[in-house]
């Protein structure tokens, strides 16, 4: 159904005068004479009975009449859902637990009167092609991996380093230790199921194993945060490697520990990448709002990967 016909009908039904419509639509009463005739042949009834004093709804016309009305609704709500400013600000952020979506909370409880739609990708392959087609806005990503520039239209800022804690079960070596420094993790196994070849993460993992020679095991399959949290509860010989801010929860009886890693600290290094062009109004006040409120990066006594861009 043509929707120029349904508007065209409102408007003969609200003014009750084709001239008056014709008028108001900015076009000649020929032309709403021809789309309401095609919307009558459409319906296959007759819409109005033409008197003296203009046009008149027929019980089809009174029957149709509101239903018309809620088709320029809909249509209306179809075109606002994507109109960039009326649409809501699309955001990737890697897990729901991770430090990216703390990120996105705080910005939501700053300005809760933006819509928000959180989206989570997995690879930052796939996050790019997002930014670039228009599908998301933003990707929080580890950026860029080496050999793997950034395209010349995205740009991106550093947002926030964010610590790596060693956690560990009840019955590990360093259990009790208030922290430990890098050089006392040589030897210790480090398992880190989620860590996938290709992956930004897993690119900076290796340049960690590099540096400092420590051991990280990606054995096995990944069921999940829960299921790592319970084998390194019952394993004393496993550990793993968790962000400061990941907001996990583990039962009490696990009695895990999260030690601080120091000397020096390693960081993983969170960005923010946007398309150029993206004219989202949404976007300046995200990126406002990381810059006042993200820690900057690159903080004395802390280690990060040569490859990842400075702010």
């Amino acid at each position: 159904m043509d929707l120029d016909t349904v508007r065209t009908f409102v408007a003969v039904a609200e003014a009750g005068q084709f001239q008056e419509a014709a008028a108001e639509l900015a076009v000649t009463q020929q032309a709403v004479s021809k789309r309401i005739a095609a919307l009558e042949r459409d319906l296959g009834v007759r819409l109005f009975t033409r008197t003296p004093r203009g046009a008149e709804l027929t019980i089809d016309g009174q029957a149709f009449l509101p239903h018309a009305h809620e088709l320029l609704r809909v249509a209306e709500r179809a075109v606002t859902s994507v109109r960039t400013g009326h649409r809501p600000l699309r955001v990737d952020v890697i897990a729901s637990r991770s430090a990216q979506s703390g990120l996105m909370r705080g910005f939501h409880s700053a300005h809760p009167e933006i819509d928000l739609d959180v989206v989570m990708l997995f690879d930052i392959e796939t996050a790019v092609a997002a930014v670039r087609s228009g599908a998301i806005d933003a990707s929080f990503r580890a950026v860029a991996a080496p050999g793997r520039p950034l395209p010349a239209d995205i740009e991106s800022v550093r947002v926030l380093d964010e610590p790596l804690q060693l956690l560990t079960g009840p019955a590990h070596a360093l259990a009790r230790a208030r922290s430990v420094t890098l050089a006392q993790l040589t030897g210790h196994r480090i398992w880190m199921p989620g860590i996938v070849p290709g992956t930004e993460w897993t690119a900076y993992y290796d340049d960690l194993v590099a540096e400092f020679g420590l051991t990280i095991e990606a054995t096995g399959p990944n069921f999940g945060s829960d299921a790592l949290l319970d084998t390194i509860a019952d394993t004393p010989a496993l550990a793993t490697f968790m962000g400061e801010h990941s907001r996990l929860i583990w039962p009490a009886g696990h009695g895990l520990r999260r030690i601080p890693v120091i000397d020096p600290t390693p960081v993983y290094p969170h960005s923010l990448l946007w398309h150029r062009d993206n004219p989202h109004p949404a976007l300046a006040t995200l990126r406002a709002y990381l810059a006042a409120t993200a820690a900057g990066p690159d903080a004395a006594g802390t280690w990060a990967p040569g490859w990842v861009l400075p702010r």
